[in-house]
């Protein structure tokens, strides 16, 4: 059972994992340097607690220690109650879902093995926005995807805003990064998937006709800016696009996961 501490100092050293997160940058160091995360809200907490992530501590108002006893009582990680004020001084933001949760992070795991037996994946290329990967995976895992894999400078899943916005998707759905940029199309094709890569391109076809009756198939996504790199589009088995109405010519790349996710789940 996590031990319930009361805090009434927000320059209390305990709580430096949760401090300045508006700060993305320092964030980013911070989360890098000492291998952990943050979650926030109760139903995001819960998730990860759940899928086996091992809390370092809680943070909450008073008001969320019975929405969270269930996970509190699965550790003895602290947990540091203080009233709603003194945690948004701490934090530097409005923290509107009243319950955040320090974690450590795991080893990710080999790109095979989140391969083993999934049909249906997405791959992304350098989607730099955690708004937007958060949504990415959020829709993966509501309509029905398997596996998500990241090219090296792809934003991270488990940064706290790709976390809340995906409402703990990237806690259920398998991930991990590419090691070879490069090459990494032509060994999924390898792997027995059909690469369709979301593109623009003159010779790409509408994605309901590009991903009927394929087996297993990754939808492969670029950037926000300017799309897939012209070795990814190249590389790609298929090029599909997702017909737009006159005078619009794309969608943003969240929107265009979750339309591609629809249609590649009823092929």
């Amino acid at each position: 059972m996590a031990t319930v501490v009361e805090v009434s100092d927000p320059a209390d050293p305990r709580l430096a994992d949760y401090r300045d997160l508006r700060d993305v940058e320092l964030r980013k160091h911070l989360e890098a340097e000492h291998g952990l995360f943050l979650a926030e809200g109760e139903k995001v907490v819960r998730r990860a607690v759940a899928a086996g992530y091992r809390p370092r501590s809680f943070l909450m108002a008073p008001r969320w220690l019975d929405g969270l006893a269930d996970s509190l009582r699965t550790t003895d990680a602290p947990c540091y109650v203080m009233p709603v004020a003194l945690v948004e001084q701490v934090t530097g933001f409005h923290v509107h879902r009243g319950a955040l949760a320090s974690l450590e992070r795991r080893p990710l795991p080999s790109v095979e093995s989140v391969l083993a037996g999934a049909r249906s994946v997405l791959v992304l290329e350098d989607v730099v926005d955690h708004t937007n990967v958060g949504a990415i995976f959020r829709s993966g895992a509501a309509l029905g995807f398997d596996a998500a894999l990241l090219a090296p400078r792809c934003a991270d899943p488990l940064y706290r805003r790709a976390i809340k916005v995906a409402m703990g998707a990237v806690f259920t759905l398998p991930w991990t990064r590419l090691t070879d940029w490069h090459d990494a199309l032509p060994s999924l094709h390898a792997a027995g998937f059909t690469t369709v890569a979301l593109t623009l391109a003159p010779d790409a076809v509408p994605l309901e006709e590009a991903v009927a009756g394929l087996d297993r198939v990754a939808l492969v996504l670029g950037s926000e800016g300017h799309g897939l790199s012209p070795r990814w589009e190249r590389s790609a088995d298929r090029r599909a696009t997702i017909p737009m109405a006159a005078g619009i010519d794309s969608l943003n790349v969240a929107a265009a996961t979750a339309v591609a996710c629809y249609v590649t789940a009823r092929r």
